[in-house]
């Protein structure tokens, strides 16, 4: 597994998009061309070791409106939340207009499909990669609603840019603290799904759980539902078990504590697996699994590759069985 290639990048922008959420642009150091990216993509922050060195991952948010399509900046913005693990507060606080940090190059695991008809759903900051998919569809006269689900008006990002641009007729606000009759009509967003629509989803986990349920109540085929989680919910870890890992290319043994993951157990006998997020949201730790039942915790695989038992996220998954054996 190699490690994602990194780009030197300095702050020329920091913006208040709204309370609690601020926008960051992102150039090279050395003024060339940023890499091309697709809608639904992410960049890892490595953010300085004075800061706790923490590694977050944020969605492009690029807007052809308001970056005139420039090939020499990045969008992203994020929210501060004090009950997280220090990366959104470091980015608030600590990095500001000017400050050259490291990122990766763009991945994605939310790309945009070609359809007939897509619905975007939006909780809170997971408006981030449904921006970018909104205005390419946008750019392309796709056939598109936004649906924007905030908790009021002054907690919603990008609210003014949007009503200013061609997306405004395509876009939705419903807000928590509004009046009734704006508030999301799930059922009736999701109504009679067509053969050729695609739904993408992101935001808060209990938002993607229940346009999720809603929808395939509703009828929509699995494939044609996507979604991004940007945190894993909180597991149940009163019943941990301990277990062993075996690495298939030296045949060496090592025992998992109850309370340690994977990751953190082998770390400890120099054994290095790339992590990043250390959630099971971004991926970047998957590792091959050739024996053994897997306990899986990760927001990354489907339930068919879970079910295929054939990998999984040594960050935060675990074993039913007595033994792993894993492809490193």
């Amino acid at each position: 597994m190699t490690a994602q290639e990194t780009l030197q990048v300095r702050v020329v922008a920091k913006r208040t998009e709204a309370d609690g959420i601020a926008s960051f642009e992102l150039a090279r150091v050395d003024g060339a061309e940023l890499p091309p990216f697709s809608a639904g993509s992410h960049i890892d922050v490595h953010l300085p070791q004075s800061v706790g060195g923490l590694t977050r991952q944020y969605s492009l948010c690029n807007a052809s409106h308001t970056l005139k399509d420039d090939p020499h900046r990045y969008r992203i913005a994020v929210l501060r939340d004090a009950a997280s693990r220090g990366g959104s507060v470091a980015m608030h606080d600590s990095v500001h207009e000017g400050d050259v940090i490291t990122i990766s190059t763009p991945r994605n695991h939310f790309a945009l499909h070609p359809a007939q008809r897509t619905v975007l759903l939006a909780g809170g900051i997971g408006v981030t990669p449904l921006l970018c998919m909104a205005d390419r569809l946008a750019g392309t006269g796709a056939d598109f609603a936004l649906h924007y689900c905030t908790r009021s008006v002054e907690r919603t990002a990008f609210a003014r840019e949007i009503a200013a641009s061609p997306l405004a007729a395509h876009t939705h606000f419903h807000f928590d603290a509004g009046a009734p009759e704006q508030k999301l009509d799930l059922p009736a967003v999701l109504a009679a799904p067509g053969a050729d629509t695609r739904l993408y989803v992101c935001g808060p986990a209990g938002f993607i759980d229940h346009v999720v349920t809603t929808a395939r109540a509703l009828g929509w085929a699995q494939d044609h539902i996507h979604l991004e989680y940007f945190g894993a919910p909180a597991q149940d870890t009163s019943g941990d078990q301990g277990f062993e890992v075996r690495i298939a290319s030296t045949g060496k043994v090592y025992p998992i504590a109850p309370d340690v993951s994977v990751v953190e157990a082998l770390r400890g006998h120099g054994i290095d697996i790339l992590t990043s997020c250390e959630q099971g949201v971004c991926g970047t730790c998957l590792t091959r699994v050739l024996e053994g039942e897997v306990d899986h915790r990760d927001m990354y695989l489907t339930e068919e590759e879970k079910a295929a038992n054939e990998q999984f996220m040594p960050c935060c998954s675990r074993a039913r069985s007595k033994l792993l054996v894993l492809d490193l």
